[in-house]
């Protein structure tokens, strides 16, 4: 067999890496070799999940700020990460939270749909334009978007990041059909349950909206939902990550993969 699986030289944007998946991708990609541009708001944060990507990998990473949800810093974004590393050969789109969420429709004003809009579909959709004639110009390029099994099995209180990022599949499905035939592959990958900042941090506040203790919540809502008795672990994510970027599968295209432990009942 000619393919292998290594990630060694692969050039990879990795946005919202500063903090829970996003970071554990990052560290998890240069681990395996790839050479990763880490994205995140502030310089302190950058430079702590710096640190740690060199402690656990032995390599730096570039590190650039940006905010998901202005047009210039998408265009900057992409023009540092292409010079700073000679190139992409990847994108892995990852985002963070609605500011208001967890929250329902009737608690949600048009500013929180915008910012819904914004950060799960203008921003990845956005970023796409502005890779693709580049990554067609090298004859080469592969997009993994991270999204979640809520946007087919939905929860009421993530419904605007859910109605927006299910726009995912649909991108990622167009580019495969229309680009694939020039080096293009797109795939989106719909999480479940992981343990990070961001998921206890959800669960915090939905258990004070319901006055529910967070440890019984946590165990209610997470833990028992799950056929495997436990949460994700956020490295798993980086290996799937790790194995769609690598030559291994390269025949994966177009796909929607979903990593959950069996929580959900979707195909």
């Amino acid at each position: 067999m000619s393919a292998k699986f290594s990630l060694n030289g692969l050039r990879v944007l990795v946005t919202a890496s500063t903090r829970g998946i996003g970071f554990y991708v990052a560290r998890g990609l240069a681990s395996w070799g790839a050479r990763v541009a880490i994205v995140g708001r502030s310089r302190e944060s950058l430079t702590r999940a710096a640190r740690e990507i060199v402690k656990a990998s032995g390599e730096e990473p570039l590190a650039l700020i940006a905010d998901m949800r202005r047009r210039e810093d998408l265009e900057r974004l992409v023009d540092e990460a292409w010079s700073g590393l000679g190139g992409l050969d990847a994108l892995v789109f990852n985002v963070g939270n609605v500011s208001c969420e967890p929250c329902y429709l009737d608690q949600a004003g048009y500013e929180d749909w915008m910012e819904a809009a914004q950060l799960h579909l203008i921003a990845p959709g956005y970023l796409t334009s502005l890779l693709l004639p580049r990554f067609l110009e090298q004859g080469r390029g592969s997009l993994i978007y991270l999204s979640s099994v809520t946007v087919k099995e939905p929860m009421p209180h993530f419904t605007l990041a859910d109605t927006a990022r299910a726009g995912l599949v649909q991108l990622a499905k167009s580019l495969a059909r229309h680009y694939g035939g020039r080096g293009i592959r797109a795939n989106t990958i719909l999480m479940g349950s992981f343990d990070t900042p961001g998921a206890r941090s959800n669960i915090r506040k939905l258990a004070e909206m319901k006055g529910v203790e967070f440890e019984e919540a946590w165990r209610r809502w997470v833990i028992e939902l799950t056929p495997m008795r436990r949460v994700g672990r956020p490295e798993e994510i980086a290996g799937l990550v790790a194995f769609l970027l690598s030559d291994v599968s390269g025949y994966i295209n177009g796909s929607t993969i979903v990593i959950d432990g069996a929580m959900t009942g979707c195909v």
